[in-house]
């Protein structure tokens, strides 16, 4: 906050919080709306009303006291909390919301406050023959004097005001408590269900008098004016709320025994007649309602005052103006005459029940949102959250739940529109402050709690078991990541759903500053081409001064699916060989660590139109067999390939090529994998015809080109086994450990979209007759 809210030292305890509470928690709904509530629900469905408003209440009474003991609570009250918990943008636009809310609501009980002198306008109407008609009479002029007062005196006699009125309120209740009737004078148990004959819908009472429950987060709004905001906020705040719940089961029971239902549904004055002294009922009508009206005139300017220092409004000179305060204590003068002018706009305007009930909706808003940050500060675990008190997650949890579900029983169209508008406010509040704190890290915290909690459980749960069913877990490691986009885009496709893949860029030379700034320019780079590639990869920099030494830690780290890595993916360009006898030199070391091995050769053709991958099996390839088909049935499940087909081309001598023939039949089909029959070809093995040249008959057009190869001939022939293949586009050599089973136990319901007839046999096709003699490498 600006430090000019922390002027001047605050002249208020714990009473103000109370009073200011408790004047607004009874208001006007108290006097004209219980009688009603009593009469189409009973006694008992009236406390059934308030046992189910209360439980919103109170449990942002406890997570505001939780909160407000954390930190010192600047001028903002509401505002000032949910914007330094919730982050600066959602804050903001809760804040905005607040603040219209606070500040209609500030004309609605001056509405309500007019209503107070309908007895009076039937006295002259009957002593002297003038009908008023227009409350409007009453409640613009009343509502310029509250102005006046306001900001001419400030706080100081607001709070003055406060003490008088809460005591003519005082005065009212226990009067009324004092009063008899003779319907009171025969009690039977039966009074506490009675109800008329044709009662409203339970929710329609209980959306009419939840108002009268809120209220007790408006003495927060004082914090910047409070000696000790951690000792009065929460001590202040919980007293009016159950002081408040304990009164209006008073009043629900006093009103049931007192007068019939009939009674009580056709006149919401009832309170007169029961009272002890009837003209007490209006005063304390006009008392609660003027104490409600002040209460939020307090309010309202200091947290819009706190808004305009935190420069959320996109105009520099209106933040100066409504931040600017007046006197020893920072008395928002500019932002009173803001409110007190949105409020005589609505007063003239005269019917409110439209905007009340989004105002309702807005307070369920907020503090479903209070709940919503206690609960989330306990899972976060965060060390700076140290409250003095606590209150429970679950009980701020059960808040928030209840606050959504209450709004869309109360109105379902007015629930959705207030949704609509913070919504709104939003996404304005975030487009003027894209430098300030947004939804993205609201719930990183408890992400974080989550994923360790997670990634413990799995390792515990793994800890016995053998892995049924293979699934990519792919870690790869190039410091060619913004030449060369091919192992990004591959890893990528192999963690769109299926699998889990992890990037690590590789930076040569020794850890130090120069190199720790390096790898996070980096890091950023690449967290910037993950978020626009759409990918699920996550992306992380090593520094090492060695290719060996850097290799040695990746194949030690964790994968971040909770289970260990399982395969490594290298990549280098294959016109220039760069980086090949490193990935080569380093074998050895990648298969002790028992990973499969994937080597990407990339070209200037990429991966073309991501329509056809062909895997090429040969004699030696019984282990790399099902680790190549299923790595290409993965890629094909990317949308990029969505047009794409695999196309499985196995050469075997002529003496094997039957038995091989049934083999790959059965792996196709136990695997269900996505290959036709039609699409897999079977080619006699010639001697005279080198694999290069077979391969390069029949894959020169193909997108990505798979092959398999053994752990012995990476070992002899080096740099050789990856040559020969010129003209061709992009290359995934294969070697896997151990043999992958694909079969799988299906229901014969299984969807049958995969050819695995054996009504197509599979064909072989004759030799090339092309000379040249198969070399070691090809073996």
């Amino acid at each position: 906050m600006n430090s000019t809210l922390g002027k001047g030292k605050g002249k208020f305890g714990t009473s103000a919080v109370f009073l200011t509470a408790i004047s607004t928690i009874l208001g006007a709904i108290m006097f004209l709306r219980f009688g009603y509530a009593v009469a189409n629900v009973g006694f008992m469905g009236t406390l059934v009303i308030i046992l189910i408003g209360h439980a919103v209440t109170i449990p942002t009474a406890l997570a505001l006291a939780e909160i407000a003991t954390n930190k010192k609570v600047e001028g903002g009250g509401e505002y000032y909390i949910i914007s330094r918990s919730f982050g600066s943008v959602p804050g903001a636009a809760i804040g905005i919301s607040l603040f219209f809310s606070q500040a209609i609501s500030v004309a609605f009980y001056m509405i309500a406050f007019a209503e107070a002198f309908r007895p009076l306008f039937d006295i002259i109407k009957s002593q002297y023959g003038i009908e008023i008609v227009d409350p409007r009479i009453v409640s613009l002029p009343a509502l310029i004097i509250l102005m006046v007062i306001v900001l001419k005196k400030g706080a100081d006699i607001g709070m003055k005001l406060l003490y008088v009125v809460v005591f003519f309120l005082f005065i009212a209740l226990v009067l009324f408590f004092m009063g008899n009737t003779g319907y009171a004078q025969s009690f039977s148990s039966e009074r506490l269900f009675q109800t008329i004959s044709s009662p409203a819908d339970f929710f329609l009472v209980f959306a009419i008098c939840f108002p009268a429950f809120t209220g007790m987060t408006a003495g927060v709004g004082l914090s910047g004016d409070l000696r000790d905001s951690r000792k009065s906020i929460p001590m202040g705040t919980l007293a009016a709320t159950l002081c408040g719940m304990v009164i209006y089961v008073a009043i629900a029971f006093k009103l049931a025994v007192s007068a019939t239902p009939q009674e009580l549904a056709g006149d919401q004055m009832a309170m007169l007649k029961i009272a002890l002294w009837g003209p007490i009922i209006p005063i304390g009508l006009a008392c609660a309602t003027i104490s409600s009206a002040l209460g939020s005139a307090l309010v309202a300017p200091r947290t819009l005052q706190a808004l305009a220092n935190d420069h959320v409004i996109p105009l520099p000179r209106l933040n100066a103006w409504l931040s600017k305060g007046t006197g020893a204590h920072n008395e928002p003068t500019n932002a009173s005459a803001v409110v007190f002018g949105v409020s005589v706009a609505i007063v003239m305007l005269g019917d409110v029940d439209f905007v009340a009930q989004v105002i309702s909706m807005f307070f369920m808003v907020t503090y479903g949102s209070i709940c919503l940050i206690s609960f989330l500060e306990h899972f976060a675990a965060d060390p700076s959250y140290r409250p003095v008190f606590r209150s429970r997650w679950y009980i701020s949890l059960f808040g928030a739940v209840a606050c959504i579900l209450l709004m869309f029983k109360m109105s379902t169209p007015y629930a959705i529109m207030s949704i609509a508008v913070m919504s709104t406010i939003y996404l304005m509040v975030s487009y003027a402050n894209t430098d300030k704190k947004g939804l993205a890290v609201i719930f990183q915290g408890t992400i974080f709690q989550t994923s360790r909690m997670l990634q413990v459980f799995l390792q515990k749960s793994s800890r016995n078991e053998q892995e049924d069913r293979w699934r990519p877990s792919v870690v790869c490691i190039s410091s060619a990541s913004f030449e060369r986009f091919d192992a990004f885009d591959i890893l990528r496709w192999l963690s769109h759903r299926v699998g889990f893949g992890m990037y690590i860029h590789y930076i040569t030379g020794y850890l130090s500053r120069a190199t720790m700034d390096e790898s996070r320019g980096v890091l950023k780079r690449l967290v910037r081409l993950a978020d626009v590639s759409h990918s699920n990869i996550y992306v992380d920099t090593i520094v090492s001064p060695s290719y060996a030494t850097a290799l040695a830690n990746v194949v030690q780290l964790p994968g971040i699916s909770g289970k260990e890595n399982n395969l490594i993916l290298f990549e280098f360009a294959r016109n220039s060989h760069d980086n090949l006898d490193e990935i080569i030199g380093n074998y050895r070391m990648v298969a002790s660590a028992g990973f499969d091995l994937c080597v990407l050769g990339s070209s200037d053709r990429g991966f073309g139109y991501h329509r056809e991958i062909h895997i090429w099996l040969g004699p030696h390839d019984f282990r790399n067999a099902t680790l190549m088909i299923l790595l290409g049935y993965i890629v094909l499940g990317h949308p990029d390939w969505k047009r794409g087909e695999i196309k499985l081309f196995a050469s075997f001598p002529e003496e094997d090529l039957e038995g091989e023939r049934k083999h790959l039949l059965e792996m196709v089909t136990k695997g269900r994998l996505p290959i036709s029959p039609k699409n897999v070809e079977l080619i006699i093995a010639d001697p005279r015809c080198s694999r290069f040249d077979v391969v390069r008959s029949r894959s020169q057009d193909a997108d990505l080109i798979v092959i398999g190869f053994a752990g012995d001939a990476i070992l002899h022939n080096k740099e050789k086994l990856f040559e020969g293949y010129e003209g061709l586009g992009n290359i995934l050599w294969v070697n896997a450990q151990k043999a992958i089973d694909l079969s799988r136990e299906e229901t014969a319901e299984d969807d049958g979209d995969v050819a695995t007839d054996e009504s197509e046999p599979l064909k072989p096709v004759g030799p090339l007759s092309k000379s040249g003699e198969l070399d070691d490498a090809s073996s």
